[in-house]
């Protein structure tokens, strides 16, 4: 087992119960909308329907591409995660909200389709998905490509910055590079998110409304490194980054990174002995991108790709279920997906889980459809390759977003366990989805890497 020397912090409250994914964000705050990548902070809720049978597009943003230019390559729309946020504003009006590969944060009238705010800026393209505030501060968090994580105040017609961190700044040393792509969350005034720069944080906020006009004041709390000499001479490289989002059960906060390591820290005991320990540290052989799921019982389901083509990971498999709470011997049972010892395959969405079964989308295009006690193989759809895009379950349907060719499918959950498809929607335009659809209302919003963001709704 590996372990690492770990800051002490202080945490306001301990989380202490799990969110039933049939209820809305209402668990974590008081703002309503889809505030996240998956929704909370135990990823497990998806949106609200109903979910209907025939979609069509209601409305394409904006009028022309957007594209940009980054690493001498030319990326368009959005992709992974790329997840919207979408919320219902004070005003009431609902607004999406999306990073997209022009390098900019648009903001966008759920209804319409036109542009809300000016989109506001940053020096690089991005690839995460962005997180609201839970707690009704009209403040918005994500990171870019640019190195900078960013806060940005939406108290006003014009989306502004307040604060940022700079990927290289207050650290000894990074690693890999210095994006952002995983997804923050913000439980009790803490701003809780990891970085390709392969440190892991925790930020006290301080958020304050003084005469009408919010405000952060953040502190470090945990400023970890999630490698060390051992697991970088295990995998044979320096890709160590946290690329995945972090994910909470009660008392503790799991993150994973792209050396195929996953950290368990225990927040219980943080406000009586101002530090959290490391009570989970599992290799599993390969880079994990997807982000850690947690069922009811705190088991997680880890999604991993196969690429360094490693002995470690051929042992355990590329979708795998652990027990946190027995860290000797963690592995409940495994999937091998792989096609070939040489070829680049395993999983880069997040797996979905709901009514103990598990639909986890393969990068060779394979939907699974997973009893979550046994580990048995239940289904198996094609879904087409690279299948990037994160399902998402709302009530008794599952969307999955396609990008060979580009578009979803719509399959039916009234038997979980012998689910079948319903629908299969190609955009006209057949670009491929990598970003996770936001369903509101039973509508699907989603952007493509065709260069736009796409409303769909269900006649």
């Amino acid at each position: 087992m590996i372990l690492f020397f770990l800051f002490s912090f202080a945490f306001a409250q301990s989380i202490d119960a799990y969110v039933d994914p049939s209820h809305a964000y209402s668990e974590w705050g008081t703002t309503e909308g889809l505030l996240q990548f998956r929704g909370n902070p135990l990823r497990n809720w998806y949106g609200t329907g109903p979910v209907g049978n025939d979609y069509n597009i209601s409305w394409k943003y904006p009028r022309e591409a957007m594209c940009s230019k980054s690493d001498k390559k030319t990326w368009c729309g959005s992709g992974w995660t790329g997840q919207p946020v979408i919320w219902v504003r004070p005003d009431g009006i609902t607004e999406v909200i999306v990073g997209t590969y022009d390098r900019k944060v648009h903001f966008i009238d759920f209804l319409t389709g036109e542009e809300l705010r000016k989109p506001f800026a940053t020096g690089d393209i991005i690839k995460g998905s962005v997180t609201l505030d839970p707690d009704g501060f009209p403040l918005l968090y994500f990171g870019s490509r640019d190195n900078k994580f960013r806060i940005l105040s939406l108290q006003n017609a014009q989306a502004e910055e307040i604060w940022s961190l700079d990927a290289k700044q207050d650290v000894p040393r990074t690693i890999w590079n210095n994006d952002w792509d995983g997804n923050a969350s913000v439980v009790n005034d803490h701003l809780i998110f990891g970085g390709e720069n392969g440190w892991f944080y925790v930020w006290k906020l301080n958020r304050n409304i003084t005469k009408g006009v919010v405000s952060v004041q953040p502190e470090i709390r945990v400023r970890m490194e999630g490698w060390n000499d051992e697991l970088i001479r295990n995998v044979g490289d320096r890709n160590a980054s946290i690329e995945s989002s972090v994910v909470m059960f009660k008392e503790r906060v799991y993150f994973a990174n792209s050396a195929g390591r996953i950290v368990g820290l225990d927040l219980s005991q943080v406000d009586e002995n101002l530090q959290a320990k490391i009570v989970f540290d599992f290799w599993t052989g390969d880079d994990i991108d997807a982000s850690p799921v947690v069922d009811e019982h705190g088991m997680l389901y880890i999604a991993i790709e196969y690429e360094r083509f490693l002995k470690r990971a051929q042992t355990i498999g590329q979708l795998i279920k652990l027990n946190p709470y027995s860290p000797e011997a963690p592995l409940v049972w495994k999937i091998d997906v792989r096609k070939s010892d040489y070829s680049k395959s395993g999983l880069w969405a997040t797996p979905a889980i709901r009514n103990d079964v598990v639909y986890a989308s393969t990068h060779d295009g394979r939907l699974l459809v997973v009893d979550a006690t046994s580990g048995s193989l239940l289904q198996e759809f094609d879904i087409g390759f690279h299948a990037w895009s994160s399902p998402a379950i709302i009530d008794d349907r599952l969307v999955v977003a396609t990008c060979s060719p580009g578009g979803f499918k719509i399959y039916d959950l009234k038997n979980p366990k012998e689910i079948y498809e319903t629908l299969t929607y190609t955009l006209p335009s057949t670009g491929c989805i990598e970003s996770t659809p936001a369903i509101w209302n039973g509508d699907i919003v989603v952007g493509s890497r065709d260069g736009f963001i796409y409303k769909f709704s269900s006649r």
